[in-house]
């Protein structure tokens, strides 16, 4: 498969499980979680897909689009592991939806990065919330759900959070 299938699979499963995500949180109150915010799409369609919903975005530096930078209240800046922190003693468990975008493009080290974010990324969570995950997330409270239709198993992955 050539690397521009390769993106192209791997955007599309981003945007048919992000919709599905979203769907599933719909009768669920909380803010929705983007934890790196990267060139800006998948938070520009969280903005079209959660448009009642709060987004706080989550990354080192901003290197979105224009069009795709959140506003300045809602976009935290710094290690994702002080700011997650942080962001739980402010909000608590109230997150309905997270959506974890970490790959760096070395697998074992954005495999590492995603296993220490989840206690946090759980300690931000509503029960019931859901996680989307480029990499896989093992216990915390997260339980791997089916993925949408049309989504190859491991291109993305889907948790729900039981608290």
């Amino acid at each position: 498969m050539s690397r521009l299938d390769s993106a192209i699979r791997r955007l599309n499963a981003q945007k048919l499980t992000l919709e599905a995500a979203v769907a599933s949180v719909a009768g669920l109150k909380g803010p929705v979680l983007e934890i790196g915010l990267g060139n800006g799409r998948t938070y520009d369609h969280l903005r079209e897909t959660a448009p009642d919903r709060d987004i706080w975005v989550f990354d080192r530096q901003v290197a979105a689009h224009p069009d795709c930078i959140p506003p300045e209240d809602r976009m935290i800046l710094g290690d994702v592991r002080e700011t997650l922190a942080d962001m739980a003693r402010r909000i608590g468990g109230e997150t309905a939806l997270a959506h974890l975008d970490i790959g760096t493009g070395e697998k074992a080290s954005s495999m590492a990065l995603a296993e220490s974010l989840a206690p946090l990324i759980a300690a931000l969570m509503r029960p019931g919330g859901v996680l989307v995950s480029d990499q896989p997330v093992t216990g915390q409270g997260f339980a791997p759900i089916a993925l949408p239709e049309g989504v190859a198993e491991g291109r993305i992955h889907l948790y729900r959070f039981s608290g």
